[in-house]
């Protein structure tokens, strides 16, 4: 894929995200949480929202059962899971991510991943550094993981560009429901 197409789709979904941020989250949260109650028990990893991001925060701590938040150990490299609770000590990561001072690594069962912009074929279009799809594609070579896409519904496109190495949503919750992803 021309990494021009990818540049310019990114910069459309930026903007489509702003617009949607602005407006506000809806109940966003408590349908992620919603989906998320089929899952009691499992490991989950969220993330700590930036930006214009939609919030996963009040889903992650309703979870009943361990949750973790990414950390990136180094570039071109997949992410690791730090153990989070809410009120936990948190610290500055990299590219400005909090991640939490101290605790377990996690390998986590569910993840929830932060997009900019996703497809009905269930592929998402994230910020370039390849951290979710590597991440992804290690741990379902080695076990079954879900991957859940959070985004505004108004982040929807027609077709995000791919690439050979990039990895397919399970499903997607946004502020206006839920939908699986087959095949």
């Amino acid at each position: 894929m021309d990494a021009d197409v990818k540049a310019a789709a990114r910069q459309a979904a930026f903007a489509a995200r702003k617009a949607a941020f602005a407006a506000g989250q809806g109940q966003a949260a408590e349908l992620l949480a919603d989906v998320l109650a089929g899952y009691a028990g499992a490991v989950l990893a969220g993330y700590m929202p930036m930006r214009t991001e939609i919030d996963p925060l009040p889903a992650m701590a309703a979870h009943q059962g361990p949750v973790g938040v990414p950390v990136i150990v180094a570039k071109a490299q997949p992410l690791r899971f730090r153990e989070w609770t809410p009120g936990c000590t948190m610290e500055v990561g990299t590219f400005g991510a909090l991640i939490p001072a101290e605790g377990g690594w996690l390998e986590p069962d569910v993840l929830i991943v932060p997009l900019l912009a996703f497809d009905a074929r269930g592929y998402r279009l994230g910020y370039g550094g390849g951290f979710y799809d590597r991440t992804l594609d290690r741990a379902r070579a080695r076990r079954k993981v879900v991957a859940i896409g959070f985004a505004f519904a108004a982040q929807e496109v027609a077709q995000v560009p791919t690439d050979a190495t990039d990895e397919r949503l399970d499903m997607i919750v946004t502020d206006q429901g839920m939908r699986r992803f087959t095949g």
